[in-house]
């Protein structure tokens, strides 16, 4: 088990848990009442700082819901929080473009996030030929 020190910026939200028997992601909440008009970007305050561990990154994601409830989309896609960004000030914030008019309320439940160790260092060899069968195209499909 992994120790992780937590700061909350607020006392308005709930606090981080797990959803016992569901997932081993961890919802995160608005820790501000946010209105948006379409286009609107902005930068959704989280309400809480981590102190991740050396080799750790946390990757943070809309919930499956976000969209059909807020009509938000979060633009860098999936936002990686590495491990230096753990001081008494680096709270987190989702990212995110509105298509609709809406308010998200404080402590509604917006994102996701999990705990990912670093990737380990690698060497890349280039090289004339790889070994495995050409698919032929793109994705699984091996359609363009």
């Amino acid at each position: 088990m992994v120790n992780i020190k937590i700061k909350y910026f607020t006392d308005e939200i709930d606090r981080l848990a797990y959803i016992d028997g569901k997932s081993d992601w961890i919802d995160l909440r608005a820790s501000e009442t946010v209105e948006l008009k379409t286009g609107d970007y902005k930068l959704i305050p989280l309400g809480i700082a981590l102190e991740l561990p050396a080799g750790y990154e946390a990757h943070v994601v809309p919930r499956s819901s976000t969209f059909k409830n807020y009509g938000i989309l979060q633009v860098n896609s999936c936002g990686v929080i590495d491990g230096s960004y753990c001081g008494d000030g680096d709270m987190w914030y989702m990212p995110v473009y509105a298509t609709r008019d809406t308010v998200i309320q404080k402590n509604d439940r917006i994102c996701q996030f999990r705990i990912m160790e670093n990737q380990p260092r690698i060497v890349l060899e280039e090289v004339a030929h790889l070994k495995q069968k050409d698919r032929g195209g793109f994705g699984t499909t091996g359609k363009q």
